[in-house]
């Protein structure tokens, strides 16, 4: 089942608990493709179910049904323009109420088909929003910044001029290249051992203060932009009183270590929590993990670059993105993983 391209689909930026001055804060806030953003808020059919709801807007079948997105994947200044605008609107809902941020580009036929994905998941929703009431994201990304480039080699020609004056002129220039490459080598070793040390001070303050822990894969490419390798790109949950204190030791867990920079990003909205962390595969509820919340092309912190989604696909009930099942909507984060790692919070 498709849209004809000129009929607008239901896009969904996030579900939400209800709060009573929540539609009054969304009036007149415009989306994706500026259009105005509503809830989606009757007809869950459980009890307790009018305290779930779900933010939405209009947008045209022709960019963002599935032959529409397929065109959309390489376009970042379009990406980018999407991603400002999803997640400008899901900072705005966070600010008065719990809320669990859908995937970029989580789109449905219509309302109905939306209000069916509510219902089926509402218990699973309040639950997962009782646990994140009160809590916010923090991104923390560790970097290695050793001079040489991922191969450890630098040019020839500059080679023996950074051999060390006392190894004289009986070194010839193959000699005193080597010597370089040796010494440009152990100092990337040095500057990785340092930015273990980084992570695993990291995992401290996490112990400390956090209360739940979502493993990034580094950024690469313009995701990471030109400012060294990103090793260590991992998300925590930490209440908001204990932010603060979160923020100012895990931004001083570089401290002392020669060629690691610790960059500390946040409070966001929980994006890469709204599905349990121990969650089984397959059970991807409301979101993907994204590396960071949409923002600018090249930038290096949050807000960032989203990668290429997923591409969307279709299910009986017609939907383009089923946050339900997670077998559509395009993800617009980075992938997960690591390099340098600590222990868990």
């Amino acid at each position: 089942m498709t849209t004809p391209p000129n009929e607008p689909v239901t896009y969904a930026y996030a579900v939400a608990r209800a709060h009573p001055d929540l539609a009054a804060s969304l009036t007149g806030r415009t989306g994706v493709t500026g259009a105005p953003v509503r809830l989606i808020t009757e007809g869950a059919g459980e009890e307790g179910a009018g305290e779930v709801v779900l933010v939405v807007s209009p947008v045209p079948a022709a960019d963002f049904g599935e032959a529409g997105l397929r065109r959309h994947l390489e376009d970042l200044d379009w990406l980018e323009a999407v991603a400002r605008a999803h997640h400008a609107v899901v900072e705005e809902v966070a600010a008065r109420t719990p809320a669990l941020p859908l995937r970029l580009a989580t789109v449905y036929l219509d309302d109905g088909s939306a209000r069916a994905m509510l219902r089926s998941a509402v218990r699973l929703f309040a639950e997962r929003l009782d646990h994140l009431a009160d809590q916010v994201e923090w991104g923390v990304k560790i970097y290695v910044e050793a001079a040489a480039d991922s191969s450890g080699a630098s040019s020839a020609e500059d080679a023996p001029e950074s051999a060390p004056a006392s190894s004289g002129a009986d070194l010839t220039p193959g000699r005193a290249y080597l010597r370089a490459r040796r010494r440009q080598r152990n100092d990337r070793e040095a500057a990785y051992r340092a930015a273990q040390e980084a992570a695993e001070r990291v995992a401290v303050v996490a112990r400390a203060h956090a209360t739940d822990r979502a493993a990034h894969r580094p950024q690469q490419g313009v995701l990471a932009g030109d400012v060294g390798e990103n090793v260590f790109n991992d998300a925590f949950l930490v209440p908001r009183g204990r932010s603060e204190a979160f923020r100012t030791e895990a931004a001083d867990a570089g401290r002392g270590l020669a060629g690691v920079r610790v960059e500390v990003t946040g409070p966001w909205a929980p994006y890469s929590f709204a599905v349990p962390q121990d969650a089984p595969p397959g059970t991807d509820t409301t979101t993907g993990t994204p590396a960071d919340p949409p923002g600018t092309a090249g930038t290096t912190g949050r807000p960032g670059t989203p990668d290429t989604p997923d591409t969307p696909g279709s299910d009986d009930d017609g939907d383009t993105g089923d946050a339900a099942n997670g077998s559509g909507s395009t993800g617009h984060g980075g992938d997960r993983g690591g390099t340098a790692r600590g222990g868990p919070p």
